[in-house]
């Protein structure tokens, strides 16, 4: 049997890392998609609630008639709904 000495065992060690680097380049680089444009997002806050004109303000949304004053009502297409009580008021047809 043949001794190994420390010298023959690094050249071993470094040959088979370079050995695995080689391995590790060959994989083929994944082609990128074009990234899809974003959506503008919708305005939040207040400031969605009101229109501003020459006159003054107005107010998109109507107060909720339990809460009162300063419980806007939420537009659900058909119908407004208050979140803080759960009044519900549906919208008149318009045909």
């Amino acid at each position: 049997m043949a001794k190994k000495t420390a010298k023959s065992e690094l050249k071993e060690d470094e040959a088979e890392i370079e050995e695995a680097e080689e391995v590790i380049e060959e994989k083929p680089k994944k082609l990128e998609k074009p990234k899809p444009e974003k959506k503008k997002k919708k305005e939040k806050g207040i400031f969605s609630c009101y229109k501003v004109d020459e006159k003054g303000l107005t107010r998109l949304r109507p107060f909720c008639e339990r809460c009162g004053p300063g419980y806007l009502m939420a537009d659900h297409g058909n119908r407004y709904t208050c979140g803080h009580c759960g009044f519900t008021r549906y919208k008149q047809n318009q045909q």
